[in-house]
């Protein structure tokens, strides 16, 4: 059988301000903070996950938020935009949503649709699009009710320094189907309903550098274990060198870099945010691996103190 990945799992970027970073994906965006955990390979810097009520797979966008970290260059060899995808009829809602917090938005078009372009405060390079697909968020807060709530990812727009390479694992190993081109980008298609659309450059993009406001890597998705397993055979079939098989307590995880430059990881789809702590508190607390707990004190007192809070009234 063929390997076909339903979409994206999640998109890990590089940001400087924890606040800064829950202020604006929580209370601009409307995101649920689903889980606050620390980077397990760097213990002194969060990995904070924002997605839809549960953190769903194809919604989880994720950060590494390092105060006085160095300022990344957006290019080749990364995620150029992370499109996250809204019910229909609600693009309106959110270029004035955005206006209101005085977020700068342009509208693009590719592909035959609408686009919102827009910055975060580090500078990562994001849109909205409208999509009938793909199940409605049940998230509702900061002046963003549930039928506007972004669903999760509408897809990625690739920056590729080696663009036939990218598009060939894209094809031959993730198992997406080209479906269009279009001045001078090529538009993939995954097998979900969420996460599901991926625009590449054809033509090469030069380096990017990486830091914050920019991305470090793409997840996409396996059903599970044994699924997980066989993603790693093929991805060591194809010549690409994966990782051994690591766990990040919410998912299992194998990272490659393709030869566009960019970081692919294909993460489990279980067994999820709920796995160790309950549905109505995901994100409140400060969770840690086993192999950490016994080092909590050091590492909540050298990492700043977070909040979500609803940013509703403080800008008109």
């Amino acid at each position: 059988m063929t390997q076909k990945t339903a979409g994206i799992h999640h998109i890990t970027s590089f940001v400087r301000d924890p606040q800064g970073n829950v202020d604006f994906y929580a209370g601009v965006l409307g995101l649920r903070l689903v889980k606050k955990t620390i980077n397990f390979d760097a213990p002194e810097v969060y990995h904070l996950y924002f997605g839809n009520q549960i953190g769903s797979p194809g919604t989880a966008v994720t950060f590494f938020p390092a105060p006085g970290s160095r300022v990344g260059k957006v290019g080749g060899g990364q995620v150029g935009y992370t499109v996250y995808a809204v019910p229909a009829g609600t693009l309106s809602f959110w270029e004035s949503r955005l206006a209101k917090f005085g977020v700068p938005t342009e509208r693009s078009s590719r592909f035959g649709e609408t686009f919102l372009r827009f910055k975060d405060p580090d500078g990562l390079q994001l849109e909205i699009v409208e999509r009938e697909e793909g199940p409605k968020s049940e998230w509702s807060f900061g002046g963003v009710p549930a039928d506007k709530a972004i669903k999760g990812f509408g897809g990625a727009l690739l920056y590729s320094i080696a663009p036939d390479k990218t598009m060939n694992v894209l094809r031959h190993v993730l198992g997406l189907e080209p479906i269009a081109e279009e001045d001078g980008l090529v538009r993939f298609r995954a097998a979900g309903d969420i996460g599901n659309v991926i625009d590449i450059n054809a033509q090469p993009v030069p380096w990017g550098a990486g830091g914050a406001g920019t991305v470090h890597h793409i997840a996409w998705r396996a059903k599970d274990d044994e699924d997980h397993e066989r993603w790693r055979e093929l991805v060591a079939r194809s010549g690409l060198q994966p990782t051994p098989i690591v766990d990040r307590q919410y998912f299992h995880a194998v990272y490659f870099r393709e030869q566009g430059g960019i970081l692919f990881e294909i993460a489990t789809d279980t067994p999820g945010f709920d796995v160790d702590e309950p549905f109505e508190s995901l994100g409140e607390k400060l969770m840690l691996p086993e192999w950490y707990e016994k080092h909590r004190e050091l590492i909540e007192r050298n990492l700043l103190p977070i909040e979500v809070r609803s940013l509703e009234g403080e800008r008109k």
